[in-house]
């Protein structure tokens, strides 16, 4: 009679393997950062500037508060046209996101795409100690494959 399932022994993962790549290894630390009493304006302008496609909103003490993108600065052009509002006025604290999904930085890159895949978000931010300290986009994900790609895949 053969053997129907059998695991093999299964080792630490090496120092440096892919299985040890973090999510803190590729997130931005550079942030672009809004704040609360920011125009919607002023948010666009940096966008467009800046070529990202959102970014998040911290207090003060460099508290994430909440996240605002391109989609929600859509939403205000359009309701501005429609009740004749001029967009100066205004602020991100009425129209970012505040149910904001962050991630752990010593989550493994794998697990972070299997994560993005499932919620269909675009970044995550990094919290520490109560502080935004980074940011993981899909695109930091994509460099780290290429990069892994040339030590372990075949």
């Amino acid at each position: 009679m053969g053997i129907k399932s059998y695991i093999g022994r299964r080792t630490k993962p090496q120092k440096g393997s892919s299985e040890n790549i973090k999510v803190s290894d590729y997130m931005s630390t550079n942030l672009i950062t809004f704040t609360p009493n920011q125009s919607v304006m002023e948010v666009m302008n940096t966008l467009i500037k800046k070529k990202i496609s959102g970014g998040p909103v911290v207090n003060d003490k460099k508290e994430l508060i909440g996240i605002i993108s391109e989609g929600d600065c859509m939403k205000q052009i359009s309701n501005s046209r429609y009740y004749n509002q001029p967009l100066e006025n205004m602020t991100v604290e009425h129209h970012m996101a505040t149910d904001v999904e962050t991630i752990d930085g010593d989550m493994n890159v794998f697990d972070a795409a299997d994560k993005f895949l499932s919620s269909r978000r675009r970044r995550f931010p990094i919290i520490q100690h109560g502080k935004l300290i980074g940011l993981i986009s899909q695109k930091d994900i994509l460099k780290a494959a290429i990069e892994l790609k040339s030590h372990s895949w075949k």
